[in-house]
């Protein structure tokens, strides 16, 4: 009798599954696109509606951060090993250069004839003398200063008068200058307690200047940017500034708001950025202690900026800045 054993079988092989390789072109779609959403973002941000908590002046109050987003997106590219990503990212770069790049380069020249300063001195500044001694020791011809107090004010009479011969005060701003000034009372329709017009008479012939401080600016969740006070100052200033016959004009001051933000069309149609002509760099102002944007403007018209720079921390909140003019 004979028994058949079972034949054994090895078991079938389990099947394998071939990995599909993914191309460097099809790698990365998603940072591709957010690099373009972000060139978007900064060649149209024009067309953020400013209605409803004026969404495109917050987003324009900090555009040129904007650009910090590009290096993000080009180290994901690289370690995805995504070209598709890699050549989007290129737009918001090239976007990015051609707003702000002609900033990065030092325009300064020689041949100051007048030097000015402004500077918000902060209401709550322990230490205004030092501050003015500071101002003083700048050098500067024209020295204009906002957000006054009524206790602060004299200190800085005091301590500017061995410079400056001369000074005028309208509320919470002021100029002081070592040449004839003349008080021309408040331009046009603004706040009198937060803007002044003045005339310097200089060697080379009378000069408008404008010291101002529009109204702060807010973040809220309930209102979000609430910034209508400073625009109805803006477009106020701006009125004044059209009517205003004088070959040379000098606007110094907190314009609590960056000249990127819309709000500032009336103004930037009409006066140039000493910052943007003569500076090196976003000449950031505010909070002293990380500027963050450029709110304290020197603007001009009839005149040639030299140069613009900002000054060491006095003790305000901003920092003082400060430009060179010449006829």
């Amino acid at each position: 009798m004979s028994t058949t054993l079972p034949r054994l079988t090895s078991p079938a092989p389990p099947h394998r599954y071939r990995r599909t390789r993914v191309g460097p072109w099809r790698r990365g779609l998603v940072l591709a696109a957010l690099a373009l959403l972000l060139g978007l973002l900064l060649v149209g941000h024009t067309w953020i509606p400013n209605r409803n908590g004026h969404l495109g002046s917050l987003v324009e109050t900090f555009l040129p951060w904007y650009g910090l987003v590009v290096p993000v997106l080009l180290v994901g590219a690289l370690c995805r090993r995504s070209a598709t990503a890699a050549v989007a990212v290129l737009v918001p770069a090239l976007v990015w250069l051609s707003l702000f790049g002609g900033l990065l380069v030092d325009k300064a020249g020689p041949g100051s004839q007048l030097t000015v300063v402004s500077h918000n001195v902060g209401a709550g500044n322990p230490d205004p003398a030092h501050t003015a001694r500071v101002l003083a020791a700048s050098g500067a011809d024209l020295v204009a200063l906002e957000e006054l107090t009524p206790q602060a004010t004299a200190t800085y009479e005091a301590t500017l008068a061995g410079t400056y011969r001369y000074h005028v005060v309208r509320g919470t701003v002021g100029m002081w200058s070592r040449l004839p000034l003349s008080d021309d009372g408040p331009p046009g329709q603004m706040d009198p307690s937060r803007a002044m017009r003045a005339t310097v008479t200089t060697d080379h012939g009378r000069l408008a200047v404008y010291v101002v401080h529009l109204w702060s600016v807010r973040v809220s969740p309930g209102e979000g940017f609430s910034a209508g006070g400073r625009d109805a100052g803006a477009d106020a200033l701006g009125a004044a500034l059209a009517a205003d016959p004088a070959e040379r004009v000098l606007v110094l001051g907190d314009l609590n708001g960056t000249l990127n933000d819309r709000a500032f069309a009336g103004l930037t149609a009409q006066l140039r950025s000493a910052q943007a002509v003569a500076g090196h760099g976003f000449g950031f102002s505010w909070p002293a202690t990380f500027p963050v944007a450029r709110i304290d403007q020197i603007l001009v018209r009839g005149v040639q900026p030299t140069r613009s720079w900002t000054l060491p921390a006095t003790g305000s909140d901003h920092l003082p800045v400060a430009a060179g003019i010449r006829w």
